[in-house]
C-alpha cells in the first residue's frame, strides 16, 4: 500500500492509533471491535459503514505492507494493532495528530489541539504546530499545509499517507487571471456606486438650495 493508502485503510489505521491511546485496556482490537470503531458516528468524517469482511481485508492489506500487526497473544480471537512506531518513530503528540487527520481529514492546528486532547495533552498551540512542522519536514513528509478556505483565517493541515490531500479535499484554486478579472469587476462596480452617490448628493443639495416659491 505504500504511502497511498485507501480511504478504508486510513480509517482502520486511524482507529488503531486512536484506540491504543483512548482505550488501552481493549487494545489490540478484534475485527468486531475495529469495525465498530471504523463506523463510529462521532469523531469521524466521513461516517462509514464498513462490514467486518471489508475491515478484515483492509487489515490484511495493512499487515502485508507493515502498517499493522497481529497480536502474538490474541488467543483464539485474532486482534490487531498498528505499526506506526516501527515505521516512523513518532512521538505521542505526533501520533495523536496523525490519528486525528486520518479520522477527520484536514484541520487547523487549533482544531487538532482540541480534538487530539483525548489522546495526548498538548501544553499549548505551539506544541501542536511543532509536531505538525516535524511531520511536514520528515522524509517522506507525513503532513502538508493546505491553503486557507474562503472565509477562514487559519490554514488547515492534511495527512499524506493517502497521497496528495489537496486534490481530494480542496476545490480548485482560482487562477491569478480569474482573480484579476473579479477584482476589475468589483472596482468597476465601486466606481459606478460612487458616481450614483455623487449624483444623489448633487440632487439633494440642489433641492436644499432651491429658492422658496412666493406665497
Amino acid at each position: 500500500m505504500g504511502m497511498n493508502l485507501t480511504g478504508e485503510a486510513l480509517r482502520v489505521l486511524g482507529c488503531l492509533v486512536e484506540k491504543e491511546r483512548t482505550t488501552p485496556e481493549y487494545y489490540p482490537l478484534s475485527i468486531n471491535a475495529l469495525t465498530n470503531a471504523c463506523n463510529q458516528k462521532s469523531n469521524r468524517d466521513p461516517v462509514m459503514a464498513l462490514s467486518e469482511a471489508e475491515v478484515q481485508q483492509t487489515v490484511d492489506g495493512l499487515r502485508g505492507s507493515g502498517w499493522a500487526v497481529r497480536s502474538a497473544d490474541s488467543g483464539r480471537v485474532a486482534k490487531y494493532g498498528h505499526n506506526l512506531a516501527g515505521k516512523f518513530q513518532l512521538s505521542l503528540g505526533e501520533a495523536a495528530v496523525i490519528a486525528e487527520l486520518l479520522l477527520r481529514g484536514p484541520q487547523t492546528s487549533g482544531e487538532l489541539r482540541a480534538r487530539a486532547e483525548r489522546m495526548h495533552h498538548f501544553v499549548d498551540i505551539v506544541e501542536v504546530e511543532a509536531a505538525l512542522l516535524h511531520l511536514a519536514e520528515r522524509e517522506p513528509p507525513l503532513v502538508a499545509k493546505l491553503g486557507r478556505q474562503p472565509g477562514h483565517k487559519e490554514s488547515r493541515f492534511g495527512q499524506l499517507l493517502g497521497g496528495d490531500p489537496i486534490a481530494s479535499v480542496h476545490a480548485p484554486v482560482a487562477s491569478s487571471e480569474a482573480t484579476a478579472d473579479r477584482v476589475a469587476r468589483l472596482e468597476e462596480e465601486v466606481g459606478e456606486l460612487r458616481l450614483e452617490i455623487a449624483r444623489l448628493w448633487r440632487e439633494m443639495r440642489s433641492l436644499t438650495l432651491a429658492p422658496e416659491e412666493p406665497t
